[in-house]
């Protein structure tokens, strides 16, 4: 009987848990409108969406198998590991507490309001623009092209671990556009959505800067990261 009231209270838990009210967000539409901050997408039929899916079709052709297993790399992996080898040796997560938790503040952030730009925009992904295409995957949503996620996410997380570590911030910065790039390589999203994408996650980034709760946060991982060497 004891066993089985355990059981049900652990499921009551599980169930209040994931039905527990979110986080207040530091940016949200009334703060961080993407409608105010990026410019329209471009239309597929007209001449800006026509150039740059005739870009895709060069990089189609011209992309080598390297090119493309490492754009798959960088397509599955969406947080700030994707700087490790531009911060060095030291750069463990698992051993930076406050760093990890700064940037999953970041990922938050710039996931909420990526998903708000694409609800806005709803721009055609390459495949269903173009059938022809060979895109690395198909399982993205088929109108959330603009902006591109991973490069906001990339830029978001490059700006603001520059500042952190700003001895590195020319190869934090570098690897950012490698990161987005491989969203073209890969034929996933039109060169203007990496473009905002960039502009997007930037902005992401500055805007945090401006929240005191955000600024805590980053100033406590500045302090580890000191201590541990390696900013």
């Amino acid at each position: 009987m004891r066993r089985a009231f355990l059981l049900a209270a652990a499921a009551l838990t599980l169930v209040a848990a994931k039905h527990a009210p979110q986080e207040r967000l530091l940016l949200s539409d009334a703060n961080f409108d993407p409608a105010q901050l990026l410019p329209p997408a471009p239309i597929d039929a007209g001449a800006v969406g026509q150039a740059e899916l005739a870009q895709l079709h060069v990089i189609d052709r011209t992309r080598t198998p390297d090119e493309v297993a490492h754009a798959r790399a960088d397509g599955a992996v969406k947080n700030v590991t994707i700087f490790a080898a531009a911060m060095g040796p030291g750069f463990d997560l698992d051993r930076l507490p406050a760093t990890k938790a700064l940037f999953q503040t970041v990922r938050a952030e710039e996931k909420a309001a990526a998903d708000r730009a694409k609800d806005h925009f709803r721009r055609n992904r390459p495949w269903i623009t173009d059938p022809t295409l060979h895109p690395c995957a198909t399982d993205d949503e088929p109108q959330s092209s603009y902006p591109s996620g991973h490069t906001s996410m990339g830029y978001a997380m490059g700006a603001i671990l520059a500042r952190l570590a700003p001895s590195k911030a020319p190869a934090i910065l570098a690897r950012a556009a490698d990161y987005a790039h491989s969203r073209l390589v890969c034929e996933v999203h039109f060169p203007g959505d990496v473009v905002a994408g960039q502009t997007f996650g930037m902005l992401i980034a500055e805007r945090l800067m401006e929240q005191p709760a955000f600024e805590a946060q980053f100033e406590a991982a500045a302090k580890e990261l000191k201590a541990a060497g390696i900013s």
